[in-house]
């Protein structure tokens, strides 16, 4: 495996480049530093609250209400708007005096100059994605957004629901606009995915008022519930909204549905088998940028997948350890992948009692690890999470588990959506290291803790790279198991196979997109290699057919993560603190690997210096 942390040499020039830029430091004075560190974060959060500004969907997310009856552009008109005002801002950046920053704003200055450099690069990538997809797009992700994130606390937000369900159809007409260039650039879907699409499109327009089943539709059901709950409004005003909002779903939302999933009917015909990046127009260069943005190192397609093979082989080999701890008969590890995928003892009945015992156990698994926070960190957030079920209308195409975001008012708190639509495909010794990835201390800790930051400006609380994001919380698979958790080996086992999961992804997204496998044959890999079911392995690998390079960035980003500690460990010894790594590693909000590097190693030469 290729070794991604810096040898002696980098190292020691990155140290002597420090004293130098220290030395131009002191030249400066504390209040020069102090008066250009405040204007460059100004002008920081400036650029983002005029990004906000623009983006209505982000507002929302934010729990500002500005923009509460609008959506978000669509339009390639808008993204090239988008791309000139990033250009300009790439410019400004020119105005400051790199040297007369405070450490914190250098990095501020650098990771807004790194974004800025790659949305500009990547812009000509933007249409090599497929935004209607089995995993994501408009089409699930408008009444999900109504649903969980527009509140309705007053009539003037009731008002605004309803402009935002007038609004569908103008919106999706500006997203068949930029599927139709894709569709001249042929850049199509694999056919596997318009079933899903075509299906998730009949459900959003499926139930009361759109047909005369006991079903009410999702959408209705909510801004009903929610208006009825109003207390400062009268019963006639509340019938009034509800009208209003039932002609809406059916003069907009409908029609704007309509139009979709027939495009996507016709669209069909076109589509091929052919699922990896290479089938697109320059897929070889779109896919290398892909990894490069994903993983944030130089990595190789060819070097990631040789790393998947190795990682599949050390935790192969550890597996087989846990075999002979619960006294399984016979030695080959397929046959315990079989037997725990097949084993009911590993799985709740697939009933609404046995999708509730998930839901409670995952809430005690989490509840179990916060009592713990204290011996790993010294920062932890304020923010609330809750384990929710996906909701009903697109859990047949969604992903395992994941994870939402808290307001950062305050006023809804992280969410852990685990996906209870067949519970074949939750093992119960995956619960442990699943909770823990998307909630505490993973996904949870890392983004919570980087929104309510005050040492930062906003561009660096919120969003970041796969690398970091995933890698942590891939990471935070690990972390309980140094601490004692997973006392069940079964459960350990769990863990093992999502580690195992990640390093296979590798193997097989590089092997799709670069290597020209099949579906079939990535299919065959993960059945052969890993112990999850078959239906949650074919939804992966679908997954990573539409999101080429995506699921690669988990793994590498835990590695990385993992070689900075063990690094830092060694050269710390005894003064090496767990908590404080953590502290480093959280508390800059999401940065490159490279430059996590860089800050580790700093932590690391201070404390050094002390000696």
């Amino acid at each position: 495996m290729k070794k991604i942390f810096l040898n002696g040499t980098v190292f020691f020039f990155i140290l002597t480049a420090a004293c130098t830029n220290q030395a131009k430091q002191n030249e400066i004075t504390a209040e020069q530093i102090k008066a250009e560190s405040a204007k460059a974060n100004a002008f920081f959060d400036k650029v983002f609250d005029e990004k906000v500004d623009r983006d209505p969907l982000q507002q929302s997310i934010l729990g500002i209400k500005k923009d509460y009856d609008k959506w978000t552009d669509e339009s390639d008109e808008f993204d090239l708007k988008e791309l000139e005002i990033t250009k300009a801002n790439l410019d400004s950046l020119k105005s400051f005096n790199y040297e007369a920053l405070d450490e914190q704003t250098k990095i501020s200055y650098r990771l807004f100059e790194n974004a800025c450099k790659e949305s500009i690069d990547n812009f000509k990538w933007r249409f090599h994605e497929y935004p209607i997809n089995q995993m994501s797009g408009i089409h699930t992700e408008m009444p999900a957004f109504l649903i969980n994130v527009h509140t309705i606390e007053n009539k003037k937000e009731a008002d605004d629901y309803i402009s935002r369900l007038i609004a569908v159809k103008p919106l999706f007409e500006q997203v068949l606009v930029k599927l139709k260039t894709r569709e001249e650039k042929n850049i199509i879907p694999p056919k596997f995915v318009f079933p899903y699409v075509i299906a998730d499109c009949k459900n959003v327009i499926s139930g009361k008022p759109f047909d005369t089943s006991k079903e009410v539709n999702p959408l209705m059901d909510d801004f009903t519930a929610k208006v009825n709950a109003l207390s400062d409004i009268d019963e006639t005003t509340k019938k009034d909204l509800i009208t209003k909002a039932t002609e809406a779903l059916l003069s907009s939302v409908k029609p704007a549905y309509e139009s979709l999933k027939n495009y996507f009917i016709e669209l069909e015909k076109k589509a091929t088998t052919d699922d990896g990046a290479w089938k697109l127009p320059e897929g070889d260069n779109f896919y290398n940028a892909a990894l490069q943005q994903t993983t944030t190192t130089t990595l190789t397609a060819d070097e990631i997948h040789e790393i998947g093979l190795k990682e599949v082989e050390r935790i192969h080999n550890e597996m087989r350890e846990i075999m002979r701890k619960v006294n399984f008969k016979g030695d080959n590890l397929k046959e315990f992948f079989d037997f725990m995928r097949m084993d009911k003892q590993f799985y709740y009945p697939n009933t609404a009692e046995g999708k509730e015992a998930y839901r409670v156990k995952a809430v005690k698994i989490i509840d179990s690890m916060k009592g713990k926070l204290d011996g790993l960190f010294l920062t932890k957030p304020k923010a609330d999470l809750v384990v929710m079920p996906v909701e009903a209308f697109r859990e047949k195409s969604a992903g395992g588990a994941f994870y939402e975001d808290p307001a950062i008012d305050g006023s809804r708190p992280g969410r852990y959506y685990i996906n209870l639509y067949n519970m074949a495909d939750q093992a119960i010794y995956q619960m442990e290291a699943l909770a823990y990835h998307e909630g505490i201390p993973g996904h949870h800790m890392q983004i919570a803790i980087a929104q309510e930051l005050t040492t930062v400006p906003k561009f660096r609380k919120h969003g970041g790279n796969t690398a970091y994001i995933e890698g942590w919380a891939l990471y935070s698979e690990l972390v309980p198991k140094e601490l004692g958790f997973y006392s069940d080996p079964y459960s350990d086992f769990g863990r093992l196979a999502m580690e195992l999961f990640r390093a296979a992804r590798l193997v097989v997204d590089t092997g799709i997109h670069r290597k020209k496998w099949t579906r079939e044959k990535a299919l065959t890999y993960f059945n052969e290699n890993t112990p999850n079911p078959e239906g949650d392995n074919k939804k992966e690998i679908e997954r990573y057919i539409v999101w080429p390079s995506q699921a690669t960035g988990y793994k590498i980003g835990m590695i990385k993560i993992v070689e900075l500690r063990e690094k830092a460990k060694q050269s710390l010894a005894d003064k090496f603190d767990i908590r404080e790594f953590h502290d480093i590693v959280l508390t800059s909000g999401p940065v490159p690997m490279n430059m996590l590097e860089e800050m580790v190693n700093i932590w690391v030469a201070s404390k050094t210096a002390k000696n």
